[in-house]
């Protein structure tokens, strides 16, 4: 299933562009002539500073050019030709390349009804190539929605197994998203998919980690529930967090009270991210991440 195909008038020349280099005078005037030397109009520009004196330099530009997959080859020869002088890391990627998604699922399915919805509705710019469940029950879901669903049963004792079969079945994807999926993966899961894995976890972390969250903020009587989205890594609910919100409870909720309240909020902070995400809108910091949204 995917949004709005790459013909799409809105993104057919539209790029993105994200560098990283150490902080230094100039490289804001060099990117730009670099892109007025090829033609291309900067249509939006962020940038970010760790540190003015001697820290890291980060800037997202989005830009349209005239026949960009045609430009594209020039761009990059000149950005390498850059990168030595400047010490630059970069990436460059085109709006038009729809990326695909594989999403994990358990029994749950509000995330991935949320998913589904908006890259029908082409606020999720993304292609949902294959859902993975270690139980049948969304399997409709998914086919309604034409999307291929793969029963992958996890026990165990057929972990390692079962975690083969769905990084078969699901290939060489752009973006893996556990979209409350009630399973650890492996470390060698995790390294498939450096800063491409995306977990939702249902509280609001550092606070309450673990499998049950909602009975856990039940207990200590909090005012606040949340839900987060983090990069996974192979410490458990440790990775990277890229959006995160919250919703306010009183004494009368229940655990199903927050549970219910919680769904919303995991909907809601799941699809910004993977949103964020396939817009080159996040970069990476050590355990940190800047999110130009």
């Amino acid at each position: 299933m995917s949004a709005a195909g790459p013909h799409d008038p809105r993104t057919a020349d539209l790029g993105r562009l994200v560098v990283r280099c150490p902080d230094q005078p100039g490289i804001v005037a060099v990117l730009s002539r670099l892109l007025a030397d090829v033609g291309a109009n900067i249509t939006e520009s962020q940038q970010h500073s760790s540190d003015p004196s001697g820290g890291t330099f980060t800037l997202r530009l989005e830009f349209v050019v005239a026949d960009l997959p045609a430009r594209r080859a020039e761009l990059e020869q000149r950005l390498g030709d850059l990168a030595g002088e400047w010490q630059l890391t970069w990436r460059l990627s085109e709006a038009r390349h729809l990326p695909a998604v594989a999403v994990f699922v358990s029994r749950a399915d509000h995330v991935l009804q949320e998913l589904i919805y908006r890259v029908r509705a082409g606020d999720l710019r993304a292609e949902i190539t294959a859902v993975v469940s270690n139980h049948p029950d969304l399997e409709p879901v998914a086919r309604a929605a034409g999307i291929p669903f793969h029963h992958v049963p996890v026990t165990p004792d057929t972990k390692p197994e079962a975690e083969a079969r769905a990084l078969e079945v699901v290939g060489d994807v752009d973006l893996v998203v556990l979209a409350r999926y009630m399973q650890i993966v492996s470390p060698e899961f995790c390294a498939r998919f450096p800063e491409r894995l995306i977990n939702i976890h249902h509280s609001f972390l550092p606070a309450f980690v673990g499998a049950n969250p909602y009975q856990a903020a039940h207990d200590r009587g909090v005012k606040l529930i949340g839900a987060t989205a983090h990069y996974v890594t192979e410490e458990l609910d440790a990775g990277p967090i890229i959006e995160q919100e919250v919703a306010r409870v009183d004494h009368r909720a229940t655990v199903e009270d927050m549970r219910r309240v919680g769904r919303y909020v995991e909907r809601q902070v799941l699809a910004q991210a993977v949103t964020w995400h396939v817009e080159d809108r996040v970069v990476v910091e050590g355990d940190r991440t800047i999110v130009f949204a």
